[in-house]
């Protein structure tokens, strides 16, 4: 498109015309229904190597424009045969959201009109929107509806939020102009989190703090892996006497290995009598607090001074998108407002509203709430509750299949959607203490893993489980059946077979 100066030059913009471009949509929405059409039946990880994939894309930088049809061909070709698919009903690694298809929409519309979220001027409808969407998500997990709150980059980030609000509001001296090193500060900063359960997140949150790491109290786990609470309290009250500062007590609410909530009532006690900030790490599990009949787990909840929860996990938001709830929003505001004549202009306005930059760690920000906004009102509460029940009824039905089976011993009883177990023939039960058998059923159940991730069949992740190899499944896609867990189940079986008669000789010999 071509527009003419004074002096009679030509600019271009090199859009595409409107023609072109409806034409080019058109095409775009028919390769995303037939991929979803299709998810189903696809190998959910790239069946090349690390090498071959980084061959497929080596090319030198373009010199000149190519047409968005041979692009977009490239997609087909080139990205889809490579990915791993996030949105496959078999995709239980990591904890990864499976796609709301309204987000497609939401996401293609967003960047469209490409609002920035960071300040109301910028984006007006954005700052609205994702105004009454973080409103929504605490009144769906009970949480004080007039909280403050935005969408951040995932649970990491919220976190470090979260833990930079926490001593910023906590300190006795004025942390954001004297800093870590003040003269005034008494003595070390102190948090807790889960010996067992407590995210490797918190670490990097108290990193880019740089609190470091010997800031971090691991409290020891009880047996059903919740945080002690009376360790938690003699650590504590073992730091006061030292002249430390406990800030921070991270409790986990649906915890990354076995799916656990921590004490919440107990801890918000023992946070409230010692003025000590009590944070949710919910990234993975709170948003099961819109469940009724699990209102057992998430008592006192609403107790907490902030809440972290990623959309792009368990309410199936396409990355990126991460939550932070802070009941008082004006301490986030105390830790994030930032004063400067090209942000709110030089004389006052009435053109103004909610200015994101004052409340969290990015300037611009993309209009991430669109696609949670979209998603909540195409699904509501009740599609929402319908769809998180399915995923606890799969983790239930494979915890049924595992303490039906010989060969295969469960770690927990799953509440949530996170389950792990551990492959151990029946032939071993009584001799896992020996340390040759134990060496062999950690190297058994990588292997079976590997096996089932190289077939391309489903992808599954081992983790560590009081310092055994076992096999966890994140079973968060709304699209995963009792059939696709049966098979799963079933196909992770036949692998230990083949794998413990090779593993067989050597344990014997």
């Amino acid at each position: 498109m071509k527009t003419t100066n004074r002096d009679n030059q030509d600019f271009e913009s090199l859009d595409m015309d409107t023609e072109s471009f409806r034409k080019i949509g058109h095409d775009v929405i028919d390769m995303i229904a037939e991929y979803f059409e299709t998810i189903r039946e696809r190998k959910v990880v790239p069946q090349s190597n690390s090498r071959e994939v980084e061959n497929v894309f080596k090319e030198d930088l373009p010199q000149t424009g190519q047409s968005p049809e041979s692009i977009l061909k490239e997609w087909s070709d080139k990205v889809i045969p490579n990915a791993s698919h996030l949105g496959s009903p078999r995709y239980f690694a990591f904890v990864n959201g499976s796609g709301t298809m309204m987000s497609v929409f939401a996401a293609a519309l967003a960047v469209a009109v490409n609002m920035n979220s960071g300040g109301w001027k910028a984006g007006p409808a954005a700052a609205e929107i994702e105004r009454r969407t973080i409103s929504w998500i605490a009144e769906l997990i009970g949480y004080p509806s007039d909280c403050g709150g935005l969408f951040l980059g995932g649970g990491a980030v919220a976190n470090f939020t979260a833990l930079l609000t926490a001593l910023k509001n906590t300190a006795d001296y004025n942390i954001t102009e004297e800093g870590l090193q003040s003269e005034h500060r008494k003595g070390k900063h102190t948090l807790y989190m889960s010996d067992h359960e407590g995210h490797v997140s918190i670490l990097r949150s108290v990193d880019v703090i740089n609190l470091g790491r010997s800031s971090i109290r691991r409290v020891p786990s009880n047996d059903d892996f919740t945080m002690n609470t009376n360790e938690l309290v003699r650590m504590i009250d073992e730091d006061l006497a030292s002249d430390n500062i406990p800030f921070c007590v991270v409790a986990q609410v649906g915890s990354i290995n076995v799916g656990v909530a921590d004490d919440l009532e107990t801890i918000a006690k023992i946070c409230s009598e010692r003025n000590i900030w009590f944070h949710a790490d919910g990234a993975c599990g709170a948003v099961g607090a819109m469940l009724p009949e699990l209102d057992h787990l998430y008592k006192g909840l609403d107790r907490a001074d902030s809440v972290t929860l990623d959309p792009h996990k368990w309410l199936y938001i396409p990355y990126e998108c991460g939550c932070l709830l802070v009941k008082d929003p004006g301490k986030l505001k105390k830790t994030f407002s930032i004063t400067a004549s090209y942000l709110q202009g030089t004389l006052p306005t009435d053109y103004k509203g909610l200015d994101y930059f004052d409340y969290g760690p990015q300037m611009s920000r993309g209009f991430n709430a669109a696609k949670v906004w979209m998603s909540l009102k195409h699904y509501g509460k009740e599609g929402y509750q319908k769809l998180l029940r399915q995923n606890i009824l799969c983790a239930k039905h494979l915890h049924e299949l595992v303490i039906r089976s010989e060969d295969f011993t469960a770690m927990h009883d799953p509440e949530l959607f996170i389950y792990s177990f551990r492959f151990i023939p029946k032939e071993l039960t009584q001799k896992t203490d020996e340390p040759k058998v134990k060496a062999a059923l950690d190297r058994m159940n990588q292997r079976i893993t590997d096996e089932i991730v190289s077939s391309g069949f489903a992808f599954i992740m081992t983790t560590k489980i009081r310092g055994e190899v076992v096999i966890r499944l994140s079973i968060c896609s709304h699209r995963t059946t009792l059939k696709d867990i049966e098979q799963v189940f079933e196909k992770l079986r036949q692998i230990g077979d083949l794998v413990y008669a090779q593993e067989r000789d050597i344990i014997f010999s």
